[in-house]
């Protein structure tokens, strides 16, 4: 009859210490666990300082913020072409499937103070959901920082609007194919009637790392861009290619580099967003904007009432929080107020209690 050992566990026991040897940790100070740790001891007199504080710095940066926010200026054009506004007949030109000529609608407005520099001009959008999955993937990243095989060759997730007639599309996708498309032209009327073009400012609007990374043309074919592009086309939605996009603007911002569109590749992660379109710092105007009237011609291009949305236009000033932003303020000033109100209320169960656990 056989017999064996076996250990406690049930199991057979080795037949030399040799297995057990190679499972053992090493003798170290990190392998035991034997390393030299700090175990803060929570007690009153380091949680309710703590408490009180984080409440005051709280509140601190809290009410700075919230009263930058409110010194910003900002006024805000609604232009979506509600039935009656000066803008209802571009907006049902648009909103019909036939081609039309590039319509133009006028919005003249006050400023009641002066705007002073950098005056920003943005664009902003609702009801418009680019956070969607199929939408948001919808692009190729390797087209667009100027592969040239991927210039030919664009991912299946720009369906449909991967090829056309067989060609690539460049740039591919959905994003790319719905970049927004109104331009603006400002103007301050003079008290005599006559009115003075204000510049906008449209350089540096995007994001340095999308500008000098993410972003790039193909390499130049016998110095033209457009032959860089050869054997591809443009999106559907597109008047022109993409090597005439910004082509007015100087060799620096067309094609993949141009900043109205990578601002657009940019998606927003709500379905209300606004987007840089200028800064107004140039000329007669570098020092903001004076108060007065002024006019805005919006060449009309983007449909939006097919699906409910809303355009505006916004002019805001900046601090050195940015833009407008009042919940950042008011989320300081409500975490501060809790951290302040739990150290109250600790204390207070503290000096009720300190003599109960003292005999304890």
């Amino acid at each position: 009859m056989a017999s064996g050992s076996y250990d406690v566990s049930g199991g057979h026991a080795p037949a030399d210490g040799g297995s057990t040897a190679q499972n053992k940790p090493d003798n170290t100070a990190f392998t035991q666990q034997r390393l030299p740790a700090w175990q803060p001891l929570l007690s009153a007199g380091t949680v309710l300082p703590l408490f009180f504080c984080l409440g005051a710095a709280f509140l601190a940066l809290g009410l700075g913020l919230h009263f930058s926010s409110e010194d910003i200026h900002e006024l805000e054009l609604d232009y979506t072409g509600a039935p009656g506004s000066s803008c209802s007949r571009c907006a049902n030109a648009t909103s019909s499937p036939t081609r039309h000529a590039p319509c133009t609608c006028v919005l003249r407005f006050e400023l009641p103070m002066d705007y002073p520099a950098p005056v920003c001009l943005y664009y902003q959008l609702s009801n418009y959901y680019q956070n969607n999955r199929r939408y948001s993937i919808s692009r190729d990243n390797a087209q667009l920082s100027g592969d040239s095989w991927a210039l030919t060759n664009p991912v299946t997730e720009c369906q449909p609007y991967q090829k056309n007639h067989k060609l690539p599309i460049a740039p591919c996708g959905n994003i790319a194919n719905s970049l927004f498309n109104d331009t603006f032209a400002l103007y301050q009327v003079l008290r005599n009637g006559s009115m003075v073009s204000v510049p906008l400012d449209k350089r540096g609007i995007s994001w340095w790392t999308d500008t000098n990374i993410k972003f790039r043309n193909p390499e130049l074919v016998n110095g033209s861009l457009a032959l860089a592009f050869k054997n591809t086309t443009k999106p559907p939605n597109w008047p022109y290619p993409v090597y005439d996009l910004g082509n007015n603007t100087g060799p620096n911002n067309t094609g993949f580099v141009n900043e109205d569109f990578i601002v657009w590749m940019r998606i927003a992660a709500l379905p209300t967003f606004r987007k840089l379109y200028a800064r107004i710092r140039q000329g007669n105007f570098s020092v903001g904007l004076p108060r007065g009237t002024y006019q805005l011609n919006v060449t009309y291009n983007y449909p939006v009432l097919s699906f409910n949305g809303g355009k505006k236009v916004i002019f805001s000033t900046l601090s050195w929080m940015g833009g407008k932003n009042p919940f950042l303020g008011i989320a300081y000033l409500v975490c501060g107020s809790a951290c302040i109100l739990t150290g109250i209320v600790m204390l207070v169960v503290h000096l009720k209690y300190r003599h109960q656990n003292e005999e304890d």
